[in-house]
């Protein structure tokens, strides 16, 4: 490219030398065709010397960092692209994971809550059991109170009444002639009760 160059400046001098011959004669030193050798040889000189110096310094140097700069950007792309994939290779993987423990995390309470309801029957039922056994034991001592309860009554009749005539007369009366008089009126009062 810089060959290009150099050579389309010597080539647009050349095609200019009508151009140039005019202006001399306007005034102008430097399109004095006297010091056209001298100008040409020093300008092919700075060009030859700036064309060596591009070409051999800061051309490859240039060269070089743009390669370098594509092979980094082209690896880069190649690292993101793995990166990417990668990344959604884990979050596959991850969702996975989750979607399981959501699973495994129902599972379990379910079980728990199967387990909590089955000890929470099985107490209930031993519960129920123990409340029937109590009942049981508290009605059959209401049952012996009530067979036993007419004989305490009865007694406790005698003994009070035996007392309350001994006070009233003075004299002692016996039990078995009281405990007659209670019988009866005890038997009427339970024919009364347990006809209504």
């Amino acid at each position: 490219m810089i060959k290009k160059i150099f050579f389309q400046i010597v080539f647009f001098n050349f095609l200019f030398i009508g151009k140039v011959f005019a202006a001399e004669s306007g005034g102008m030193p430097q399109l004095n065709p006297e010091f056209w050798v001298s100008q040409i040889f020093w300008l092919i000189i700075t060009f030859g010397i700036l064309y060596i110096v591009l070409s051999k310094l800061i051309l490859p140097k240039i060269s070089t960092n743009l390669e370098l700069r594509k092979s980094q950007i082209s690896d880069n792309i190649e690292a993101a692209d793995k990166q990417r994939e990668e990344s959604k290779s884990k979050l596959k993987e991850y969702d996975e994971i989750i979607s399981k423990s959501k699973t495994e995390t129902k599972n379990i309470f379910n079980q728990a809550r199967e387990k909590a309801l089955k000890n929470i029957n099985a107490k209930k039922e031993i519960l129920d059991k123990q409340i029937d056994e109590e009942i049981k034991k508290a009605e059959d001592e209401i049952n012996k109170l009530r067979q036993s309860a007419p004989e305490k009554i009865t007694k406790i009749a005698i003994e009070i009444s035996s007392q309350l005539i001994q006070k009233i007369i003075g004299a002692k009366v016996k039990n078995s002639s009281i405990s007659a008089i209670v019988d009866n009126l005890s038997k009427k009062n339970r024919s009364k009760y347990y006809d209504n």
